[in-house]
C-alpha cells in the first residue's frame, strides 16, 4: 500500500512540475493579475491531488485541471469583495517607443481590455483562442451548452473591439494560437 501512494505522489509531482507553468499563464490570462493567478493555479493543483487516484485517465489530467481553474475563477469573480476591488494599473503614454517596446505595450492594452471583459466572456475567449479549445470542448469546461459557448464568445469579442476599438490587433502570442505553442 505505501509504494502506491509513493508512486502516486511521484506521479502527480511530474505532472505538476512538467504544467505548473502553462497552467498558470492560463490563469493570468483568464484573471488577469499573476498573485490571483497563482491562488487559482494552487486551487486547481489542490483539487487534482484530492481526485489524483480517481482520474483513470491520463489524457484526462490537462483537461481536469482546465476545468478547475475555469471553474475556480469564476466562483472567485461572484465573491462580493473581489468585484469591488480592481488591481489593473493604467499604461503610460506611449510616445517614440522602438518595435520591442510597442509590441510589449500592445500585449498589455490588450490584457487591460481582456480584463474588462465580463468573466464568462473572458474565460471563454481564453478557452476558445488561447487554450484553442472549439466549441465542444469549451462547453464541457465550462458545464454549459455549445450555444451559450458560441454567444459568448460573440459577445466576449464584441466587448474587446467596443474597448480596444481600432487602436490595435490583437496580439498573435495571445489570440489562435494553441497553448502549447505560445
Amino acid at each position: 500500500m505505501r509504494s502506491d501512494e509513493d508512486e502516486d505522489r511521484r506521479q502527480f509531482t511530474e505532472y505538476f512540475a512538467a504544467r505548473r507553468e502553462k497552467v498558470r499563464r492560463t490563469a493570468y490570462l483568464i484573471c488577469g493579475d499573476w498573485h490571483w493567478a497563482d491562488d487559482l493555479t494552487q486551487a486547481a493543483f489542490i483539487r487534482l491531488a484530492t481526485a489524483w487516484r480517481r482520474i483513470r485517465d491520463p489524457q484526462a489530467l490537462d483537461a481536469f485541471v482546465r476545468t478547475c481553474l475555469v471553474r475556480a475563477y469564476l466562483a472567485e469573480t461572484r465573491r462580493v469583495w473581489r468585484r469591488r476591488e480592481r488591481t489593473v494599473a493604467e499604461l503610460p503614454e506611449l510616445a517614440g517607443v522602438d518595435d520591442a517596446a510597442e509590441s510589449v505595450a500592445r500585449r498589455l492594452l490588450f490584457e487591460r481590455a481582456l480584463g474588462q471583459v465580463p468573466p464568462r466572456q473572458r474565460v471563454t475567449l481564453v478557452c476558445r483562442f488561447y487554450q484553442g479549445l472549439d466549441v465542444a470542448e469549451t462547453a464541457a469546461v465550462l458545464g454549459c451548452s455549445e450555444g451559450t459557448v458560441k454567444s459568448q464568445t460573440a459577445r466576449g469579442l464584441a466587448a474587446l473591439r467596443r474597448v480596444l476599438g481600432d487602436a490595435i490587433e490583437p496580439p498573435a502570442e495571445l489570440v489562435g494560437v494553441r497553448e502549447g505553442t505560445a
